[in-house]
């Protein structure tokens, strides 16, 4: 399967190195959710993403980006094993409850139905997902 966006190797292990930050905890699967909301991020092209085009640009947007990039453990090298799950996402693999979201964040509680607008789509361990409606980013879908 080729690639759902266009990416470099150093885009690649970019991407690998922010699924590690963002949710080595949550395993494979959390890590791929992560992806899939980096991913389609970049597919987009509407709401906060409109300038959003490359997988570098996705990961270092501010306002609106990853909080891991200000993080130490962000700048490790990537690992072989993260950098497999990486590809996975750039391919388009994609799954619920993050296939068409572009948001997700750790709440200290439930998720809440809505979050800045956008509808919860689920939670996978500790992270909520939140997905655009269909008439605002047809892109994702």
């Amino acid at each position: 399967m080729g690639a759902v966006v266009r990416y470099t190797s150093e885009e690649e292990k970019l991407l690998a190195r922010l699924l590690r930050a963002e949710a080595e905890g949550e395993g494979t699967l959390g890590m791929l959710l992560v992806g899939n909301t980096g991913v389609n991020r970049v597919l987009s092209k509407c709401l906060d993403f409109k300038n959003i085009n490359t997988i570098k640009r996705m990961i270092y947007q501010s306002p609106g980006g990853f909080e891991a990039v200000q993080k130490s453990y962000f700048y490790q090298k990537a690992r072989d094993k993260d950098i497999r799950i990486a590809r996975r996402a750039l391919r388009g693999e994609r799954h619920d409850p993050a296939s068409f979201s572009l948001w997700y964040f750790r709440p200290s509680g439930r998720c809440p139905a809505r979050w800045y607008g956008q509808w919860n789509s689920g939670r996978y361990k500790s992270h909520c997902f939140f997905i655009p409606t269909r008439s605002n980013c047809p892109k994702v879908y």
